[in-house]
């Protein structure tokens, strides 16, 4: 199921589930997931609730308690993406909003997968970085990540010097 409560130019509910039905196809994710698209203020909420953290965030993933009956029709758990960090990174990066809440939601369908990219050594970041390419998206947050020298990936993979000000991207 998926809920705007931000609209996304150029990205309906439907065109949206079926990415995500295409996504946890790619990671062998049984159960299907639940997708809000939503503000900065209901991100930063549930990221103070959930992780301690009061500030927003691009995107939280929540995965679903195991039910012990397998008969038992279940999510495999739940995305928020914020709809204004979206389109911030989007317009960023050169690519649209509608674009970027795809590479969130891929990124947050791995979590919901297992993977965790603070703890595995980089083998969430090259599952990323090979769907990415099957899915036909652009750069991944894994590979935004900045290096030690200051330099930011930009959308076609290659290292660009940071411009002051810049927000840092998870």
């Amino acid at each position: 199921m998926v809920i705007f409560r931000k609209k996304i130019a150029g990205l309906s509910a439907s065109t949206l589930e079926r990415f995500a039905l295409r996504a946890r196809r790619a990671v062998r994710l049984r159960h299907p997931v639940n997708v809000l698209v939503t503000s900065n203020q209901e991100l930063r909420s549930l990221n103070r609730r959930f992780r301690g953290k009061d500030q927003a965030t691009d995107v939280l993933s929540f995965p679903a308690p195991q039910v012990a009956s397998h008969r038992a029709k279940q999510a495999a758990g739940d995305i928020a993406i914020s709809a204004d960090i979206a389109r911030e990174n989007a317009r960023r990066l050169g690519h649209t909003a509608a674009e970027e809440i795809k590479i969130l939601l891929l990124h947050a369908v791995l979590h919901l997968a297992g993977f965790d990219h603070e703890r595995d050594q980089g083998e969430m970041a090259l599952e990323e970085m090979r769907l990415r390419r099957q899915l036909q998206l652009e750069v991944g947050l894994i590979e935004r990540l900045k290096s030690s020298d200051g330099n930011a990936v930009n959308r076609q993979g290659r290292r660009n010097r940071r411009s002051a000000g810049e927000r840092n991207t998870p």
